[in-house]
């Protein structure tokens, strides 16, 4: 199962190589264990132009359960913890949940991918749940001292900026699609795009899981033949 987690990560590593939102390197060659960067790029966003590390660490069965998602400079926000780590569902375990409400298709499933983390981590950031908050100073701020609480953010922003590696051209809402690529640059209109705040596409990815499950069963079946 190792095998395959991993053959899956390289996958989704590649991919997302190629896309300008996000900027992800291997920790020691590790492919377990992701250095990864969010780049805002809604210009609506008080989160525009950040640059937002964190680290992804997955389990070796991966994807039957979730990675786990923590940012390098914890953020002030409702959703985050002073160490970095989010309450987010789509991060918690399969299934549903009887103490916390949450119902099995808010959380992880086998179908979600890392694109599918990366993506609902950016929509938090300027769409906070705050009856249920990690911080619950910054849900109160949010909600008794907006003025505030976008100073606090214009804060973390401006020092997110200081992590921009030297040399690194930061993507604008307007260069947002123009994905990476080793031979040549592809431009993808807003129009073409199936994920307009993001880009990316799984296709590719879902038909690597499905061979993937496919030949475990295969293997099933002959362990059973002996």
């Amino acid at each position: 199962m190792a095998q395959s987690a991993e053959r899956m990560l390289m996958n989704e590593f590649k991919a997302l190589s190629k896309e300008t939102w996000t900027n992800i390197e291997l920790i020691n060659d590790n492919v377990f264990e992701w250095s990864v960067a969010l780049i805002v790029l809604n210009p609506d966003s008080l989160y525009y132009g950040g640059y937002f590390k964190a680290k992804l660490t997955f389990p070796k069965n991966y994807p039957f359960l979730p990675p786990d998602f923590q940012f390098i400079r914890p953020l002030y926000h409702p959703n985050i913890y002073p160490n970095g780590k989010l309450c987010i569902s789509i991060l918690h375990p399969p299934g549903d949940d009887e103490t916390s409400g949450e119902t099995a298709a808010e959380r992880w499933s086998p179908v979600q991918r890392v694109e599918s983390v990366l993506i609902s981590v950016l929509s938090l950031l300027d769409d906070p749940e705050v009856s249920s908050p990690a911080n619950v100073d910054a849900g109160v701020m949010l909600r008794n001292k907006p003025d505030e609480y976008k100073r606090l953010v214009k804060k973390d922003l401006d020092i997110s900026k200081g992590d921009i590696p030297k040399g690194f051209v930061m993507p604008t809402h307007d260069t947002a699609f123009k994905k990476k690529d080793d031979e040549h640059d592809f431009d993808m209109s807003w129009e073409d795009s199936d994920v307009e705040s993001f880009g990316g596409s799984e296709s590719d990815i879902d038909e690597e899981m499905d061979s993937d499950f496919e030949g475990e069963a295969d293997d099933d079946e002959d362990e059973d033949e002996k």
